[in-house]
């Protein structure tokens, strides 16, 4: 089979379909909304089970850049049992560790990326968001169908598929739908009900941008926090040395700016800033120049179920547990194994599936949540009213931590197809990317 290649026009502009050869593909028709981690990571498991995949992704292309982001623990499995530990090694970070600073720079504690086996604040695997998102896309590209520039419109779900419309005009049957469009997930809003019903916000805004690197950032990542105010200036390196990531932190209970007018969450960011010292003026220097800027309020997604008949959520779309837990996309690697797995076991029966992926899932996702909220308390603003502090050095938070890197098994589904093949073996189509 040749591979998909197509150009329609439609009222988000250009569609770009690519995907085709590489994978033998015999099973049901699987749509995922979502190409960032998520989504091209289950198109990795789904495709290797026997599913035929298709990746719809609202933005042109992929989105480079964003925030580095962490591997700990069984994600650094799951990982090693998609082949991919050596590539995501060589492109990660680097970074030695952390320092925490006061306004004049002097080092006040410091945590090494070798702390606790590499699983500690800084994780030995951390790799920029933009980077993970490519490598997964070009390892599943060849057998998997990925559509850029178009959305889910409308579904309807019957006993035996899913009929969706695109907003390009296409419309196309499907066995299930997956959404892993993220924490503001329209997928989630269209199946499951408003984002209000779902989204818990911890209190904070977060924001980051990268920045030339005249700061003489050296494998380092520093932070300057101002307790009184609740406020937090980073700066952390990247692969590119010339080059370095800025991040800030401040306390509000609710924002109100919509998260796609950039212009609007730039002004806010710089008039929360006012006043910070440290090196926050030079960073907001280069505000207006960047050009991978995101602003958001940190948030979570708790939901009492993550799947409706053939429709399922993964990742932040379901279970985000915020920036604050360092482990989302620890958690969406993880479900993404666990959810094509369980629904091979099944053999493809939605309803088994789903329920004991959400089975397996659920503890481990409550860890890590918790972990989230406990680390944005411990940024909140002090005041005469706050929830003192618990004692994180007790045993209690060991365990904790414990239950949220580890606190999960993962089955090797022994019993269910695996169509990998080894890099270089011939490999037949058996039928189309394309229903």
């Amino acid at each position: 089979m040749e591979a998909v290649m197509g150009v329609s026009d439609s009222e988000q502009g250009h569609t770009i379909r690519t995907g085709g050869q590489g994978m033998r593909v015999s099973g049901p028709r699987v749509l995922v909304a979502g190409a960032s981690i998520a989504g091209p990571a289950l198109a990795h498991w789904l495709r290797r089970r026997g599913a035929e995949v298709t990746v719809v992704e609202r933005a042109p292309e992929l989105r480079p850049g964003g925030q580095a982001v962490d591997a700990r623990g069984v994600a650094k499995e799951v990982i090693a049992r998609m082949g991919l530990d050596a590539a995501v090694r060589a492109a990660c970070t680097d970074t030695a560790g952390a320092h925490t600073v006061d306004a004049d720079g002097k080092v006040l504690e410091t945590f090494r990326a070798d702390d606790d086996g590499g699983d500690g604040f800084i994780a030995d695997i951390e790799i920029l968001r933009g980077d993970l998102s490519r490598m997964l896309y070009d390892d599943t590209r060849d057998g998997v169908e990925y559509v850029f520039g178009d959305r889910i419109a409308e579904l309807v779900q019957d006993a035996d598929g899913v009929d969706v419309a695109f907003a390009s005009g296409d419309r196309r049957r499907f066995d299930l739908v997956v959404g892993a469009d993220g924490p503001h997930s329209e997928l989630r809003a269209m199946v499951f009900g408003p984002h209000e019903r779902f989204l818990r916000h911890l209190g904070h805004v977060l924001a980051f941008y990268s920045v030339p690197n005249e700061f003489g950032l050296d494998r380092w990542l520093l932070e300057y926090q101002e307790q009184e105010s609740g406020r937090s200036a980073l700066l952390r390196p990247i692969q590119d040395a010339t080059r370095a990531m800025a991040m800030f932190y401040f306390a509000s209970a609710d924002v109100d700016v919509d998260y796609r007018d950039v212009a609007a969450q730039k002004r806010l960011l710089r008039k929360r800033m006012a006043g910070l010292g440290w090196l926050t003026p030079d960073i907001l220097a280069h505000l207006d120049d960047t050009p991978d800027f995101y602003l958001d309020q940190v948030a979570q997604v708790v939901m009492d179920r993550w799947s409706s008949g053939r429709v399922v959520l993964l990742g932040d779309a379901a279970f985000s547990s915020s920036p604050m837990s360092g482990q989302g996309t620890g958690l969406a690697l993880v479900g993404a194994y666990l959810l094509a797995g369980e629904l091979a076991a099944a053999g493809w029966d939605p309803a088994t599936g789903f329920a004991r992926y959400e089975a397996r899932m659920r503890s481990f996702v409550e860890a890590n949540q918790e972990i989230g909220r406990l680390n944005a308390r411990s940024r909140a603003v002090p005041g005469p009213d706050a929830e003192p502090l618990p004692d994180f050095a007790g045993a209690w938070f060991t365990e904790l931590v414990g239950r949220a890197i580890n606190g999960i098994e993962l089955p090797d589904y022994a019993e269910v197809p695996d169509y990998a093949a080894p890099a270089g073996t011939p490999v037949t189509i058996t039928s189309s990317a394309k229903p």
